[in-house]
């Protein structure tokens, strides 16, 4: 990939990812984990993002975990709600992406910056903060794992069957940061059915958040391997095309 920038100035798509991090409680991780994916440290990470994606901006919001599968480190992604309906079904047919549609308000009005989505009606993530400095930018390129699970129950829902059994997806990106600000803020987790990142990972600690500036330098998607099929079956029934725990696609009751 060449060093030319994504967008030009006045550009939508392009713009700085706003990226949360928080602490939760250690217990909250593993529960969320398919079998097969061990817990790290219980940090979660929010990014809220607009880019171009088939030509046209890509307003999302992706909720990560960090989880190792096979002694490699990444983080596992519980969902990620966009407002392209386009991409949401294709990606999850192709590598399981956990997309699933949501209204995402993003926006910066000097060093302001504001955050909201919303699914189903429920509002779920705000954050409301100002820029207070840069940062030095991570030196050199890194690569970060990603994890995706791809799987299909069988045709008719018979119990502890598939029509393709669970696999990991390995998303290995590697990017070069441009450019980072530091924010202060304050962040809201709202109760949501839909979307229960405030009931299943809940604020326990330190809350931080940046706009970073990257380059995607190379991308690779690929099987990393198979999981115990029985064993994930508890996490096969999810909330839309997430992977919050559901029951009939829904909420669970």
């Amino acid at each position: 990939m060449s060093d030319t920038p994504m967008s030009r100035p006045g550009e939508v798509a392009g713009w700085p990812k706003l990226v949360i991090n928080y602490r939760t409680e250690e217990s909250n991780i593993a529960p969320l984990l398919p079998p097969g994916l061990k817990p790290m440290d219980p940090t979660v990470q929010i990014g809220i993002y607009c880019v171009p994606i088939q030509g046209e901006p890509e307003y999302g919001v992706s909720v990560k975990v960090p989880a190792e599968f096979n002694g490699v480190g990444g983080k596992y992604n519980l969902g990620m709600g966009i407002d392209q309906e386009a991409a949401v079904f294709i990606s999850a047919e192709l590598n399981g992406q956990p997309k699933y549609l949501c209204d995402i308000e993003y926006f910066r009005l000097g060093d302001h910056v504001g955050a909201r989505t919303i699914h189903q009606g429920y509002t779920f993530i705000e954050y409301a903060g100002d820029v207070t400095g840069s940062a030095a930018p991570v030196e050199g390129d890194f690569t970060e794992h990603e994890w995706w699970t791809k799987y299909s129950r069988a045709i008719g829902g018979e119990e502890k069957k598939y029509d393709f059994a669970p696999h990991v997806v390995d998303v290995a990106t590697t990017f070069e940061q441009k450019h980072l600000e530091t924010l202060e803020g304050d962040l809201k987790l709202l109760d949501s059915p839909w979307d229960p990142i405030a009931r299943y990972l809940p604020v326990a600690g330190d809350v931080s958040a940046q706009l970073v500036t990257h380059q995607a330098k190379a991308r690779n998607i690929s099987a990393a391997g198979a999981l115990d099929p029985d064993a994930f079956w508890p996490h096969a029934d999810v909330i839309g095309g997430s992977r919050w725990p559901g029951e009939r696609g829904g909420p669970r009751r």
